[in-house]
């Protein structure tokens, strides 16, 4: 017979009265990974280490404040009538697309107002974004949310899983897909497909890493998102929102690849080439 350990403690620890959740600590390395690496990538395009730190200090609020907001707007009769669980973030309810929005936004304005390239900025983040995305679903396996339908134990050990994620997903007596694994290591393989990609020369033009992420996150996620019991879903609908927003965004993303390689002119510079004011 198996011998189930138990859910893991969401509190990471307590400082007196404060309790430090592990989705926060999760989060917060996730941010701190992609925002290093963006650093260290800028610095090789000529960009000034400041820029992307300045950046980070405008986008990560209001990409919270997105997710958060995407979020709350899809559950709105729930907290229509607990008004005050809008702000309670650690307790999960940050949606991706409602941050990656968000946070496009900022950037263009930020973009614009240092006079930078905006798919020159997009570039340089979009493949540390993605591992901060690939880190941060491990805070849902904390919490034990963004899982798929049920499954047996022998399923699990079946796709050889360490024994602390089949116990995690053993909630309330029944197991369910790790569906937030699926998604981390789907990231994963596509932080390194872009890498090895952007660092090739002449492959890449201006903008196309960004649109290369948002193809490989969207097509992933329409898939795991179809697999998932926690969906936000269109007002008295069945339908998901992020499987919808999935394919619009990598029709979108291919068309706009396919028209700057084909239709611009002067053709667009290469993703290595050095970064102009």
């Amino acid at each position: 017979m198996q011998t189930i350990l138990g859910a893991i403690d969401p509190t990471a620890f307590t400082l007196g009265p404060l309790s430090v959740q592990w989705y926060g600590v999760i989060i917060a390395l996730g941010i701190f990974l992609a925002v290093w690496l963006s650093i260290r990538e800028a610095e090789k395009l000529g960009l000034e280490e400041d820029s992307i730190i300045d950046l980070a200090l405008w986008i990560i609020p209001f990409g919270f404040v997105g997710a958060r907001l995407y979020y709350v707007i899809f559950e709105l009769d729930y907290y229509l009538q607990n008004p005050s669980s809008i702000l309670a973030i650690w307790e999960g309810g940050i949606a991706i697309y409602g941050g990656l929005i968000a946070g496009f936004i900022t950037l263009l304005v930020y973009s614009k107002k240092k006079n930078y390239s905006p798919w020159l900025i997009v570039d340089i983040l979009a493949p540390h974004v993605l591992l901060a995305q690939a880190i941060g679903r491990w805070g849902n396996f904390i919490n034990q949310e963004a899982h798929g339908g049920e499954v047996t134990r022998d399923f699990l050990e079946s796709i050889f899983l360490p024994e602390f994620i089949i116990d995690q997903m053993n909630i309330n007596g029944t197991y369910y897909h790790p569906t937030f694994l699926y998604e981390s290591l789907w990231s994963l393989i596509g932080i390194g497909l872009l890498i090895v990609l952007r660092n090739r020369e002449h492959f890449f033009r201006r903008g196309e890493v960004a649109l290369a992420y948002v193809m490989w996150y969207s097509f992933g996620r329409f898939f795991i998102e179809g697999m998932r019991t926690d969906s936000l879903y269109f007002f008295s609908t069945s339908i998901r929102v992020s499987q919808i927003l999935s394919v619009f965004l990598f029709i979108g993303a291919a068309a706009i690849m396919y028209y700057r390689r084909t239709q611009m002119y002067p053709p667009v510079p290469f993703y290595e080439e050095k970064a102009k004011k």
